[in-house]
């Protein structure tokens, strides 16, 4: 298991944009699951909505946007290679089942499902307590980074 730590040395992002808690499962090129605890201190619940806190499903998309950069980018590193910087290039057959809210804890699942060259093709989902909260396939490509 990676902790945020880890996530953070591969991820740009950082509060109140770093949507992955924890790393614990990792297969090399094929698949990761990560963890996000959902908090009533996240800075859109005083928002969305206020009488009844509801995260963003735009939110939910960055979070398995955010698992799909991981997989790439620790794929890359275990095979030897820059991973430089990647974007989220498309979300295609993005679905929501059910309402995430404070309290949750998501687990999201990103499965490469095509890697040529520099862009990526991942599907992706969301559980809370085992029932599917959203599934989307995602798009990301990579360019080399500014630093």
């Amino acid at each position: 298991m990676d902790d945020v730590r880890e996530v953070m040395k591969f991820l740009p992002h950082r509060y109140p944009f770093l949507m992955i808690d924890k790393i614990v499962e990792f297969e090399v090129g094929e698949r990761l699951v990560a963890v996000k605890n959902v908090t009533i201190n996240e800075p859109h619940f005083t928002g969305h909505f206020p009488h009844n806190p509801i995260m963003p499903g735009v939110l939910i998309l960055e979070a398995l946007a955010q698992a799909t950069g991981l997989l790439s980018m620790k794929t890359l590193t275990a095979q030897g290679k820059d991973f430089g910087e990647y974007y989220l290039v498309g979300v295609d057959n993005a679905r929501f089942k059910k309402s995430v809210v404070p309290g949750d804890q998501l687990i999201i699942e990103a499965i490469c499902k095509r890697n040529k060259r520099n862009i990526w093709s991942f599907s992706a989902s969301a559980k809370v307590d085992g029932e599917l909260i959203v599934s989307a396939d995602i798009m990301c490509a990579s360019k080399e980074s500014t630093k």
